[in-house]
């Protein structure tokens, strides 16, 4: 009777110690969805969290600008390790909608368009988001304004964007970026900065989690 008890007694510690080290066996990617492991080859998709507006704005704290009430993205996904790491995409599409502009002189937005795509996003497991171009390119927008003498272009760059990934609500949050003027008349401002709030980001219409 007492060797059967150690026996069992063994057999348990076992099971628990393999129950133990199971979880980390068996991490996940570091971008998940309820169904799984987010894909390399799929699609990511977000559009601006409800309430908000994308805002590119001529000072870090003002309100001068333009503002969007709609925009959306979609990335491919180009790889997906195992969690710590960083999953990288491909940022293929960025688009902008419904943009007003509140600029002395400006009367209306024609539209504002992302220039030199694909960009490369890269997400990481503490929440950092970082955006940057291909090789010996620029991140760009194109902001067509009408004016009272007509149309103008203004034109912004920036090396690089960094926002934060939330999984409270799934979203990608990019605060205060800071574009430059390269091109445009003196009704466009010198110094674009960016917010945008994208909530919730899915694969296929799941949330997707980043761990």
């Amino acid at each position: 009777m007492r060797t059967r008890s150690l026996l069992a007694l063994a057999g348990t510690v076992a099971a628990l110690s393999l129950t133990a080290v199971t979880p980390a066996s068996a991490a996940g990617a570091v971008l998940t969805t309820a169904n799984g492991d987010v894909a390399v080859g799929d699609v990511l998709n977000a559009s601006l969290a409800t309430g908000t507006a994308a805002t590119l704005y001529s000072s870090a704290t003002g309100t001068s600008g333009v503002s969007c009430a709609a925009s959306a993205f979609s990335a491919t996904v180009t790889d997906n390790p195992t969690a710590p790491g960083t999953a990288t995409e491909s940022l293929t599409g960025h688009t902008f909608g419904s943009c007003t502009a509140n600029v002395v002189g400006v009367l209306g937005v024609t539209g504002v368009t992302v220039n030199n795509l694909a960009y490369t996003t890269d997400v990481a497991s503490d929440g950092t988001v970082t955006v940057t171009p291909a090789s010996g390119s620029t991140i760009q927008t194109t902001v067509v304004l009408r004016t009272l003498l007509g149309s103008i272009n203004c034109v912004y760059q920036a090396p690089s964007l960094t926002g934060t990934a939330n999984n409270a609500d799934n979203s990608i949050n990019f605060v205060g970026q800071q574009f430059t003027k390269t091109s445009g008349s003196s009704l466009c401002f010198a110094s674009g900065f960016f917010t945008a709030k994208y909530s919730p980001v899915t694969d296929a219409g799941a949330a997707v989690t980043v761990n």
